[in-house]
C-alpha cells in the first residue's frame, strides 16, 4: 500500500513577507531573537521560512514584538 505524506500548512511565505517588510536580513532578525531569549540560528530560521519546520510559540511572540504585527498576520491566507 503506497503512503501518502501529508503537508501541513506552513507560514514561511508570511515569515519572509514580514521579514521583508521590516527590512531584516534573517542574521539580523536570530540576532534580534537571540537577545530576546530565543535560541534560534540562522539556518533554523531559514527552514521556517520554507516550511520545513514549523516555528514555535515562543518564537512566533517575539516575532510580534518585533514587527509590531498581529498574529492574523502570521496566519493571513491559510485559512
Amino acid at each position: 500500500m503506497e503512503q501518502k505524506i501529508r503537508r501541513d500548512l506552513n507560514m514561511g511565505t508570511n515569515l519572509r513577507r514580514l521579514r521583508d517588510r521590516a527590512d531584516m536580513s534573517q542574521e539580523k532578525l536570530c540576532a534580534e531573537l537571540q537577545r530576546r531569549g530565543c535560541d534560534i540560528g540562522r539556518t533554523t530560521y531559514a527552514k521556517y521560512e520554507a516550511g520545513e519546520l514549523n516555528i514555535r510559540a515562543s518564537v512566533l511572540v517575539q516575532l510580534r514584538k518585533i514587527y509590531g504585527c498581529t498574529y492574523d498576520d502570521f496566519f493571513e491566507g491559510l485559512g
